[in-house]
């Protein structure tokens, strides 16, 4: 029988997206895949988070439980026997371990950097204060944000729907890619207070500093859950690296 690759929980994911141009996103959008659009935008999201209880294979790695990920990420879909799945692309990712980056740049051929990190989560019910921090050098950097209230369900067909219901991760290389995440929907609070602090330029490049210091499209904090990622699909499908092209926008 088999198991998956990874399982853990994705807990309090401050997710800051923006709507952006898809000529942006075009020299990253893996083959066999093309950007996924919401009406007619394209959206590009920094997203913190706690990885919590990491087990690799059923087997708890000491020290490697429970740490930090910042990314930054984009959407895209593929078409396959089934229909569209639609999935993410990370530009970035940021973790505390330098173990957990190279596992994942070597079983998915993800961007993944490791430097110091710390968080602070304030929960009490009424409110709720989120804060991710990386150092990069002897600068510390962060995204933080602020919500009240009760977390509640994505409503059908909204922004939040689209930015939280990807179920496939997708990497560029030689080959295209493919891994299944598996999680239930999750409740949300939409950010009264959000903030990216940090060089943009040194972080992700000159090409994403006008993109990220415009206003948020949305903001909000996902309760998160139990996740589980799959490396072995039911359909499996790699693609060969060729020049990938914005897709159209569709419905």
């Amino acid at each position: 029988m088999l198991k998956p690759f990874l399982t853990a929980d994705w807990r309090y994911l401050a997710m800051l997206n923006f709507a952006v141009d898809p000529a942006l996103l075009a020299p990253f959008v893996p083959a066999g895949t093309e950007l996924d659009y919401f009406g007619r935008e394209t959206f590009l999201s920094v997203v913190g988070f706690l990885f919590l209880n990491t087990r690799v294979l059923g087997v708890a790695v000491p020290l490697h439980r429970d740490f930090e990920e910042v990314n930054l990420r984009f959407y895209v879909r593929r078409k396959s026997i089934e229909g569209w799945k639609r999935g993410v692309v990370f530009v970035r990712e940021l973790v505390p371990r330098r173990a957990v980056a190279i596992v994942a740049r070597v079983f998915y051929g993800e961007r993944y950097s490791a430097m110091p990190m710390q968080h602070a989560i304030i929960d009490d019910g009424k409110s709720v204060f989120v804060e991710y921090q990386w150092r990069r050098g002897k600068k510390w950097e962060s995204l933080c944000m602020t919500a009240a209230g009760q977390a509640s369900s994505v409503a059908l067909g909204s922004q939040e729907e689209f930015i939280t219901e990807h179920y496939w991760g997708y990497t560029a290389g030689k080959r295209t890619g493919e891994y299944r995440v598996e999680h239930p929907r999750w409740k949300v609070w939409p950010a009264t207070t959000a903030k990216l602090d940090a060089d943009v330029s040194a972080l992700y490049g000159d090409q994403f500093v006008a993109p990220l210091l415009a206003p948020p499209a949305s903001s909000f904090i996902a309760a998160g859950s139990h996740v589980q990622v799959w490396r072995k699909l039911d359909d499996p499908v790699l693609v060969e690296a060729t020049a990938a092209k914005p897709a159209s926008p569709n419905a």
